[in-house]
């Protein structure tokens, strides 16, 4: 059972996030029956997911994709992009190598996060330099399916024809995909103004899609 979006609520006296007459279950990713917070804050989106994800919560994967090629304006847009998710405590994968991937790992990893790097090839240390958890795969750009099944939403920041790919992917796996900057078309795909604005899409989908109801 989808959750329809209502105003989230954040309370201190049970260290909780709650919305209506529900409250977030953040390890099973669930909205349970629950009372009414004694007293709450109203939190945006962001917030919210920041102040679940500093308890105790399963870090579902946020995947981010680009080109192993990137741009200046494409670097610098991946290292805030994984700035941000770090600062939200959300656990970011990548493909683990140069470009857009180097750069959303650079920018996790020096904010506090952990990102996870599945790789292509068959070793370990063929990851870039920020990379905390590589995964040699060894399956070449097939490891592609893998990153966009097991994200729950993948931001593409730029990209070719392996982005696409993971696009496509994302997009047959009913996935959400965001995009940014000059990232490759596809019908299904959410154009983001900003970084600032894919983190608030980001955190809404984690709350109120992949987060439902108990039936």
């Amino acid at each position: 059972m989808t959750i329809e979006p209502d105003r989230l609520l954040w309370s201190e006296s049970d260290v909780r996030l709650h919305m209506g007459t529900t409250s977030l279950d953040p390890w099973a990713w669930r909205w349970i029956p629950s009372d009414s917070p004694r007293s709450a804050v109203e939190v945006s989106a962001t917030d919210a997911v920041a102040k679940v994800m500093g308890r105790k919560a399963r870090r579902i994967p946020i995947g981010v994709i680009g080109p192993k090629e990137a741009t200046e304006e494409e670097y610098a847009t991946a290292e805030s992009l994984g700035s941000g998710l770090a600062r939200l405590g959300v656990q970011m994968l990548c493909g683990g190598r140069s470009g857009v991937m180097e750069a959303a790992c650079k920018g996790n990893l020096q904010n506090g996060g952990s990102p996870i790097g599945l790789l292509p090839t068959e070793e370990w240390d063929s990851c870039n330099p920020y990379v905390a958890i590589p995964i040699a795969t060894g399956i070449g750009p097939a490891r592609n399916a893998i990153i966009a099944r097991g994200c729950t939403v993948l931001i593409a920041v730029g990209g070719g024809y392996g982005t696409l790919s993971e696009i496509a992917y994302g997009l047959h796996f009913d996935r959400l995909v965001l995009t940014l900057g000059n990232a490759p078309f596809a019908a299904g795909t959410l154009p983001c103004a900003d970084v600032d604005d894919a983190l608030a899409r980001m955190a809404r989908h984690l709350l109120f899609e992949t987060a439902q109801g108990l039936s």
